[in-house]
């Protein structure tokens, strides 16, 4: 079965950096556009980054465009979410996940990711 695990997840202060990591198995990854969601307490879960099979393609939420940056290692099977400027707002459990069908850009439009990793607190005090 298919199964995401995040990592990297912590407290840091306003300004600073993280880089999350997902790693995925029983897939075939490197066809697979990934993604990375975020949920804080109290609020509904929020697109925060796609990156399409290749890498070549990537696409941001509109509050973390230009300090967050996603990628991807095919031979790793493994996606990344470099965060830097980071901000309280940012405080969130981070979520990895990935669609059913596999070439589909168009699920990061339709937001169709079926399946979900277990999710890493991150937390950025002031």
């Amino acid at each position: 079965q298919v199964q995401l695990v995040e990592s990297g997840g912590g407290l840091v202060q306003a300004g600073g950096s993280l880089r999350l990591s997902c790693a995925a198995s029983g897939l075939a990854f490197r066809i697979y556009t990934m993604g990375w969601f975020r949920q804080a307490p109290g609020k509904e879960r929020e697109f925060v980054a796609a990156i399409n099979w290749s890498g070549g393609t990537t696409v941001y939420g509109d509050p973390v465009k230009g300090r967050f940056t996603i990628s991807r290692d095919n031979a790793k099977n493994t996606v990344y979410l470099q965060m830097d400027g980071m901000k309280p707002e940012d405080t969130a459990v981070y979520y990895c996940a990935a669609p059913k069908r596999p070439l589909d850009w168009g699920v990061v439009i339709r937001r169709e990711f079926d399946y979900w990793g277990q999710g890493t607190q991150v937390t950025v005090s002031s």
